[in-house]
C-alpha cells in the first residue's frame, strides 16, 4: 500500500471541501478528534464555510504525516463495543509556522476567517500558572515584544490582530480550547497584556471589539502508535499516518459570545452554547483533570502504563472514589448535573480497556497543571478544613516523579518546562522533607502562603511515598 492511497493505487474522488472560516493553532490529535469532529457536524448539519487550516507552533510532524492523504485522516471511536471509523475532510491545509511565520499571520489577518481556536497546551501561553499573568521574561515573549514575525501563541493572536486593525477588518473571535480556568477570560487577558506593550491603541482596540469565549472540552485522546496506525490501515485498506484515536463520549460547553454572532451552528453538533461556563469548567477540570493527574502520577511509579491499567488495580479504583469525595465540596455543579453520577460516568471512562491513555502522557507539564486541577481544590478544602489526604498524595507522587528516578531507581523521562529546576531542586536533598520544602519553594507553582500550608500534609504523604512506595501511600488514603 501506498501512504494516502488505497490498496489498488487508485485515488478516490475527493470530497469537496468547504472554505476556510477557521485557523486553529497548535494542530495535534486532541483536536482533530475533538473539534474537527464537532465542526464537521455542524457543517453537514447547517452548511456553511467553516473549513480549518490547521498550524503546527512547533514541528513539521502533523503536517508532513497528513500531506500523504491531502490532510484527510481517520478518526476512530474506541468503544468496548469495538472501533468506529470516520474519515474527516475538514481540513484545508495545514503550516508550519517556524517555516513561514507570514504565511500564517497572513492566513489569520485574512477577513474571511472568523475564528481562531487553539489547543497549545497549558505551556502554550507563556503564563504565570499560579497567577494567570503573562511572563514578560519568557524568551518566546521577549522575541515577540521586538520582532513582527511572533514565536508564541499570544505573539501570533496579537501580530495578527495588529494587522486586521490596521487593514480596517474586524477581529477574529479567539476560541480557546485548553484546560484552564475561564480560559477565554485568561487568554484575553494575556492578549491585552502583551498588545499594551506593543501599541496601546490596538489593546485599546481588542478590548472593545474582541471576543474571547471560555469554554470546557472533553474527550479522552491518547496518543495514536504505530500499531494503531498498522491497524487502521488493514481495517481501510488505506495507510493513514495520522489517524486519531478517542473514546466515544465527548462534551464542549462554550460561551455563546462570538464576533458579529460569526460561528458554525454548534448547537445542531451538540455543543452546549451558554452564557457562562465557568461552572462546566472547574467540574471537568477538578473532577476529571485533577483525578486524571493524580492517577498518572500515582499509576506511573506503581508501574502501571495506563489510566485503564491503573484502574483495574482495585487500590487505584477504590483511591479514585476517595478523591472524588475529596474533590466534590470543592465543585459547584452546573443547573441539571449530578456530581455523584458524573463521577460514576468518569470512573467507567477510566476503566474502558479500549483506552490505552498513557500514565507518562498526562503526567508531562504538570508543573503547568497542578495550579488549576489540584492546588486550587487543595486550597478551599484547607480553608474550609475538609480533609485532603488524596489530594496531598498526589502531589507527593507529582514531586517523586519529577525527581527524575522511579521506585525502582530508574530514570523518569520528564517532559516538563520545569523539569530540570526540579530535578535540581530534588537532588541531594537529605529526605522527603526537605525535598517537599524545596519543591514547594518554587512560586510559579506555589503561591507562598499556599506552600506555608501544604508543607505538612503533602510533607507526611512524600514520606509514606519515600519509606513504602506510592501504593502502600495510596492505600493508606483508602483505609
Amino acid at each position: 500500500m501506498v501512504a494516502g492511497l488505497p490498496a489498488d493505487g487508485q485515488k478516490t474522488h475527493a470530497q469537496t471541501r468547504p472554505a476556510t472560516g477557521i485557523v486553529h493553532l497548535g494542530l495535534g490529535a486532541f483536536f482533530r478528534a475533538f473539534g474537527c469532529v464537532y465542526i464537521a457536524d455542524a457543517m453537514a448539519a447547517s452548511g456553511g464555510d467553516w473549513g480549518i487550516v490547521g498550524v503546527s507552533l512547533r514541528s513539521p510532524a502533523t503536517r508532513d504525516a497528513l500531506r500523504s492523504r491531502d490532510w484527510s485522516y481517520t478518526s476512530v471511536s474506541l468503544g468496548p463495543d469495538g472501533d468506529k471509523l470516520r474519515d474527516m475532510t475538514i481540513l484545508n491545509d495545514v503550516l508550519v509556522a517556524p517555516e513561514d511565520p507570514a504565511a500564517v499571520l497572513a492566513v489569520m489577518a485574512d477577513p474571511a476567517v472568523k475564528i481562531i481556536t487553539l489547543t497549545v497546551t497549558e505551556k502554550g501561553y507563556c503564563h504565570n500558572p499560579a497567577t494567570g499573568a503573562l511572563n514578560l521574561d519568557h524568551p518566546d515573549i521577549q522575541h515577540d515584544l521586538v520582532h513582527g514575525l511572533p514565536v508564541s501563541a499570544p505573539g501570533y493572536l496579537v501580530r495578527a490582530l495588529a494587522m486586521r486593525h490596521a487593514a480596517g477588518h474586524a477581529p477574529f473571535t479567539v476560541l480557546t480550547c485548553d484546560n484552564l480556568p475561564e480560559n477565554g477570560k485568561l487568554v484575553r487577558g494575556l492578549v491585552l497584556q502583551l498588545a499594551a506593550q506593543i501599541d496601546p491603541a490596538l489593546a485599546g482596540w481588542i478590548t472593545a471589539e474582541g471576543r474571547f469565549p471560555s469554554t470546557m472540552v472533553d474527550r479522552i485522546t491518547p496518543a495514536t502508535t504505530d500499531a494503531d496506525i498498522t491497524r487502521i490501515a488493514t481495517l481501510t485498506d488505506m495507510i493513514d499516518a495520522a489517524p486519531v484515536m478517542h473514546e466515544p463520549f465527548a462534551q464542549w460547553a462554550v460561551e455563546d459570545n462570538f464576533v458579529n454572532g460569526e460561528r458554525p451552528d454548534l448547537e445542531a453538533a451538540g455543543v452546549e452554547m451558554v452564557r457562562d461556563v465557568t461552572a462546566h469548567e472547574h467540574m471537568k477540570l477538578r473532577m476529571l483533570n485533577g483525578t486524571h493527574s493524580a492517577l498518572a502520577y500515582t499509576g506511573y511509579l506503581a508501574g502501571h502504563q495506563t489510566i485503564a491499567d491503573t484502574m483495574a488495580d482495585p487500590v487505584f479504583a477504590t483511591y479514585a472514589r476517595a478523591l472524588w469525595a475529596e474533590i466534590m465540596p470543592a465543585v459547584t455543579a452546573p443547573e441539571g448535573v449530578s456530581l455523584t453520577a458524573y463521577a460514576e460516568a468518569l470512573f467507567d471512562r477510566y476503566a474502558n480497556p479500549a483506552i490505552r491513555h498513557r500514565t507518562w502522557q498526562i503526567a508531562m507539564d504538570g508543573s503547568q497543571k497542578l495550579p488549576q486541577r489540584i492546588l486550587g481544590t487543595l486550597r478551599e478544602n484547607l480553608i474550609e478544613g475538609r480533609r485532603t489526604d488524596g489530594l496531598c498524595v498526589a502531589v507527593a507522587a507529582w514531586m517523586r516523579y519529577v525527581s527524575g528516578t522511579d521506585e525502582d531507581g530508574q530514570p523518569i523521562d520528564v517532559r516538563d518546562p520545569l523539569a530540570n529546576r526540579l530535578r535540581d531542586l530534588a537532588a541531594g536533598q537529605p529526605n522527603p522533607a526537605d525535598v517537599v520544602t524545596a519543591i514547594l519553594s518554587v512560586e510559579d507553582i506555589f503561591p507562598a502562603d499556599l506552600a506555608d500550608q501544604l508543607r505538612g500534609p503533602v510533607t507526611k504523604a512524600a514520606e509514606k511515598i519515600w519509606s513504602n512506595g506510592v501504593r502502600a501511600a495510596v492505600q493508606g488514603v483508602t483505609s
